[in-house]
């Protein structure tokens, strides 16, 4: 997907799981905010959402095709949103999208998108089987 493809009938999907604001601290030479910056909040938003689907404790495995379409701004107001696309036996793909509000504006636009893999593990770190849902 390009830039160019994120329309204005584009929304996020998802559910929003971490929303935070972009400082200074958090800004790479050029003033733009580290791409790392915003990989962890998603991955930390990934998380979130894994550990509530999985009922515990869960580690990030693999990160798929990350791309980012646009910056991340000092100001900006990142808010990332998480989908379960599915659920194998002890593993979560899950799809994690980041969205800026630009800094006094009311532009809210999609800057990256991953699929983040979880795996559930237990008290020792060992794989285990994710709950099936109820009903």
């Amino acid at each position: 997907m390009s830039p160019a493809a994120d329309g204005p009938d584009e929304a996020p999907r998802g559910t929003l799981t971490v929303r935070t604001i972009a400082m200074p601290g958090d800004t790479n030479a050029n003033g733009d905010i580290f791409g790392g910056w915003v990989m962890s909040r998603m991955d930390q938003a990934g998380g979130i959402a894994g550990v509530d689907r999985a009922q515990g404790r869960v580690v990030t495995i693999a990160v798929d095709a990350m791309t980012f379409f646009r910056p991340v701004k000092v100001g900006d107001v990142l808010s990332v949103y998480t989908e379960i696309e599915s659920v194998g036996r002890t593993s979560m793909k899950i799809l994690v999208e980041a969205w800026a509000k630009r800094f006094r504006t009311t532009l809210h636009e999609k800057v990256t998108e991953a699929t983040f893999t979880f795996v559930a593990i237990d008290e020792e770190g060992r794989p285990r089987p994710v709950p099936k849902l109820e009903g």
